[in-house]
């Protein structure tokens, strides 16, 4: 290497919401594209695996960390254009939504209290709640094509956004660096309000004084038919109507709701949480979201589809 600009041997726990991760073989925080370029450069002159990293939620990394280089993306910035925002991917998504408020742009509000999430990790993981996705406001994603180092602006339909999925979670060798959102006028005082209720709703429902990854697995799209499971399960008839059956739901009714495995428990407010109590191992969060699958699995008949990355493992 020409010149040390990676740290080396940063512990993953302090860059994720879980607080749970080993050791990055080597790590650097890019503050703009130059950066971010330079070091994929030199990763790849090393012959080094580059995973990037934006706010650390949604994600589990492995108790012996990771081999090959960790890139935070921490590029900032918002900027407000006629019916048009601009967001760089190391925006903290909350303060973005705070910022879209204070300017009178409403689309947001639901993503208000998303812990740790960045406006790039909420693109790339297609984020979602209370009915909306992040992908029903984005107009073009700016990426660096790690193959070719191109910087390219994929408008929304080469995104390929789906439940809890996106290209950028496909093709890996897609960095996200900025996007572009259609929002809609409104006013400030009333977007506030509807903030208000959304983090009122997570703070009563969300295990929010615990690090955790948000939540664990994605709420099946599917209808229960099986008559005897709707017999005994009364609630499946109205998640059946909605054609979507909470995560939550499932795992709780699998007598799970507050199950522990060292450190880790599945929460008791909010089954699809897996939270980290005090100094829990990801081999602990793994056993949880296993037994999880499993007990679903064989309950209901359905397989659950893990919305939590696992790194390293």
């Amino acid at each position: 290497m020409e010149e040390k600009i990676f740290e080396e041997n940063i512990l993953m726990k302090d860059f994720t919401t879980y607080k749970i991760g080993g050791r990055a073989e080597y790590f650097f925080v890019a503050k703009t594209k130059n950066d971010l370029e330079k070091a994929v450069q030199t990763a790849q002159k090393m012959k080094l695996n580059v995973l990037v990293l934006g706010g650390g939620s949604n994600m589990l990394v492995a108790d012996k960390g990771i081999k090959g280089l960790v890139i935070k993306v921490d590029i900032s910035g918002v900027e407000f254009r006629q019916g048009e925002v601009f967001a760089g991917a190391g925006e903290i998504l909350s303060k973005f939504v705070y910022s879209c408020s204070n300017a009178g742009f409403s689309g947001l509000e639901w993503a208000a209290g998303i812990p740790g999430a960045t406006v790039g990790g909420a693109i790339f993981g297609n984020a979602q709640a209370f009915g909306t996705k992040i992908s029903d406001s984005v107009k073009s994603v700016e990426v660096l094509d790690l193959k070719t180092m191109e910087i390219l602006n994929l408008n929304k339909e080469q995104c390929h956004f789906s439940l809890k999925n996106s290209e950028f979670k496909k093709n890996k060798n897609l960095i996200i660096l900025s996007a572009i959102f259609e929002l809609n006028p409104g006013k400030a005082e009333e977007i506030k309000e509807k903030i208000d209720r959304y983090l009122a709703y997570r703070n009563n429902n969300h295990p929010i004084n615990f690090p955790s990854a948000g939540s664990t697995f994605v709420n099946p799209e599917i209808k229960i038919t099986n008559k005897k499971l709707l017999e005994k399960f009364p609630e499946l008839a109205g998640f059946n109507e909605k054609g979507v059956i909470p995560a939550g739901f499932l795992i709780q009714k699998c007598g799970l709701q507050g199950k522990k495995i060292g450190d880790a428990q599945i929460s008791e407010k909010h089954a699809n949480f897996i939270i980290n109590t005090g100094d829990a191992k990801a081999k602990d969060v793994l056993a949880l979201m296993k037994l999880a699958k499993q007990k679903v699995k064989k309950t209901f008949n359905i397989n659950l589809e893990t919305e939590v990355q696992l790194i390293g493992f």
